[in-house]
């Protein structure tokens, strides 16, 4: 899964190539994908890969010369809105005419900046791979079960969901953990297969120390935060969480009653997926469990920001409290 083509063609032999977007995994495909092809067609392609200081003007030209002995080649730019003034004219020229045997692969990030190569590539007619950063989860969750399906497994949607939940926002780790599940497990990939895989990875997530938190489940979180600090989570990621946990809570806990779920996550702010999370977690909560919690947070953030001696201390004090406020009635 390269990304979703835009182009009129599929071909990944056309002329040009443009890869565009910010997620690495998806860019270096894509640019794979060309190579392989390539290489089908000529064992002996050579491959250019170039950054921006590499390819200065006149250098496309003579990359892209005619040979003698008509060799297949495959040049890679990278980083192509990066490329200075005089270069892109280079660039832009060759789109015109683009030569036979050759594959212009261009990867751009896709913003404002270097803009007008983008849009000369498209009006050549250039294949486009779009290659978007994944940042909601639920397009990771796609990402998962595409990968899947690419391998040709069946997997579970809650193997997917607990692969996701596990591994975070990493599209590199959430593809290697796709292929060592394919390679290792026979039959349907399901969530027990995942947990025994990838369960120390979860339990070291900052929003599951918050979760657990905001649960009122002390000593589970105590145990996620003490998996996250070996593991290497940056302590200002967990305060971080446990402040969205116990806000997402006071949000929730002081809007109107009877909104439907829709509208309540666009009053709120939240994805609907969280509306229906929050709402089983502030049960227990009271306005001035919210405030205490709160409080702690943000002595816990000071702490781990250089305003105390003893940042772990200061987390496990954090979640206490927090899980303490949740359930105000339960010893510890």
């Amino acid at each position: 899964m390269a990304g979703t083509k835009k182009s009129t063609t599929d071909d990944p032999l056309a002329p040009v190539t443009v890869a565009v977007g910010q997620e690495g995994l998806l860019l270096d495909r894509a640019v794979r994908q060309v190579i392989a092809a390539a290489r089908a067609a000529d064992a002996d392609t050579d491959v250019r890969d170039l950054t921006p200081d590499a390819l200065q003007p006149g250098t496309l030209a003579q990359l892209t010369s005619p040979s003698l002995f008509a060799e297949r080649k495959v040049v890679v730019v990278r980083d192509a809105q990066d490329l200075s003034a005089d270069t892109i004219k280079d660039v832009k020229s060759y789109l015109a005419a683009p030569v036979e045997e050759i594959t212009l692969v261009l990867l751009h990030a896709g913003g404002a900046k270097g803009k007008g190569l983008l849009d000369a590539a498209r009006k050549a007619g250039a294949r486009e791979v779009a290659c978007p950063k994944m940042t909601k989860p639920a397009d990771r969750l796609a990402f998962v079960r595409s990968e899947f399906r690419t391998a040709g497994r069946s997997a579970a949607p809650e193997a997917c969901q607990a692969l996701v939940d596990a591994l975070g926002s990493d599209l590199r780790e959430l593809a290697s953990a796709c292929a060592q599940l394919v390679a290792d497990v026979e039959g349907t990939i399901d969530e027990a297969v995942v947990a025994r895989y990838y369960t120390g990875r979860a339990e070291a997530s900052s929003f599951t120390v918050a979760d657990r938190a905001v649960e009122g489940r002390a000593a589970e979180a105590l145990e996620a935060l003490r998996w996250a600090m070996a593991t290497g989570v940056a302590p200002v990621l967990i305060t971080s969480a446990l402040s969205q946990g116990v806000r997402s809570i006071g949000k929730l806990a002081s809007a109107p009653r009877g909104m439907r779920p829709a509208d309540l996550a666009r009053e709120l702010g939240m994805p609907p997926w969280k509306i229906d999370r929050v709402r089983q977690q502030v049960r227990g909560w009271s306005a001035d469990g919210v405030s205490v919690a709160l409080r702690a947070v943000a002595e816990a953030d000071a702490a781990v920001k250089g305003g105390g001696d003893d940042p772990e201390y200061a987390l496990e004090k954090a979640v206490v409290t927090v899980a303490r406020a949740a359930r105000p009635s339960r010893p510890y």
